[in-house]
């Protein structure tokens, strides 16, 4: 009985060069959202005010949906066959999102910054979709899409609170 060779290259239609550089620039959409995760999830413990009830439930919603992305990421990453970024470090050097600062700002100004940072996610992903349109990675393409469809209602929600 032959035994199969076992061949761990991913064989799903979009060549070598292009699967590196679409998980390469997904990385940098991961070490982004994982980032706007984090700093959402801060301002969610720290949030206080007059706007406290609707910012804390607000960020909630938003840091759980964020945290079901950076899976789907993360996976779609090794789908392409590329090693998932998953350091504070490897986050620090790709990402394009601020960490929250030591001392939790106001209320108002907390939805003004991941507003921010929502439309810095979707200019990502908007980037990313680019080189997957090129590479003909039709599901990282979709993946994109879906996630600019929720930065960018996320950032108008938050600047609709903070206006």
């Amino acid at each position: 009985m032959a035994t199969a060779t076992k061949d761990p290259t991913p064989h799903i239609g979009v060549n070598t060069e292009n699967r590196q550089k679409v998980g390469k620039e997904l990385g940098k959409v991961l070490a982004d959202s994982y980032t706007l995760y984090l700093k959402t999830h801060n301002f969610h413990w720290n949030v206080r005010g007059p706007h406290f009830h609707a910012l804390h439930n607000l960020f909630e919603e938003q840091y759980t949906e964020l945290a079901a992305a950076v899976d789907e990421i993360a996976e779609r990453i090794r789908a392409l066959g590329v090693d998932a970024p998953g350091s504070y470090r490897q986050f620090a050097d790709l990402n394009s999102i601020d960490e929250a600062p030591d001392t939790p700002p106001e209320a108002l100004a907390m939805a003004e910054q991941l507003a921010h940072d929502h439309e810095a996610v979707a200019k990502t992903c908007r980037a990313t979709l680019g080189i997957a349109e090129e590479a003909e990675d039709e599901v990282s393409v979709d993946m994109m899409v879906e996630r600019m469809t929720v930065h960018d209602k996320a950032a108008w929600m938050l600047r609709s609170i903070a206006a």
